[in-house]
């Protein structure tokens, strides 16, 4: 599970990070990944305090945020998704620069995949995301 911290709970957060992020797609996800320094990017720390929190929480810290709409399927098979890609996500997010932002989308064919699909997917997704291929026109 994802620490309080680490999630994406904001429609401003998401919002910046797929507008301003680097976007990846593979058969079955769409990564948004914003790296700290780009410009547009979402601030370093989470905007709000976490409860108990100290000094050492204001380190800056990679956060991920899901989209599953109601495109893969009824609740319960979006919520498996979901489940599924937070797990995927926990395991990547430390591999990430610190001061992250990740958005996931899982698309219509995540709810027939394999476990083993979809961490494959990310991980391309990811990876493809990470590489900067420069503008186009």
């Amino acid at each position: 599970m994802l620490t309080a911290a680490q999630r994406l709970r904001r429609s401003s957060d998401f919002a910046a990070a797929v507008r301003s992020g680097r976007r990846a797609g593979r058969g079955t996800v769409v990564v948004h990944l914003t790296l700290p320094g780009t410009a547009g990017g979402t601030p370093d720390v989470a905007p709000e305090p976490v409860r108990g929190g100290t000094e050492e929480n204001s380190a800056p810290i990679s956060r991920a945020g899901f989209v599953v709409s109601k495109a893969v399927g009824p609740a319960v098979t979006r919520n498996k998704v979901r489940r599924r890609l937070r797990h995927l996500v926990r395991e990547r997010l430390q591999d990430l620069p610190a001061g992250s932002t990740l958005v996931v989308r899982a698309l219509p064919a995540a709810a027939e995949a394999t476990y083993q699909r979809l961490g494959a997917d990310l991980g391309d997704a990811l990876s493809a995301a990470r590489t900067s291929r420069g503008r186009r026109r």
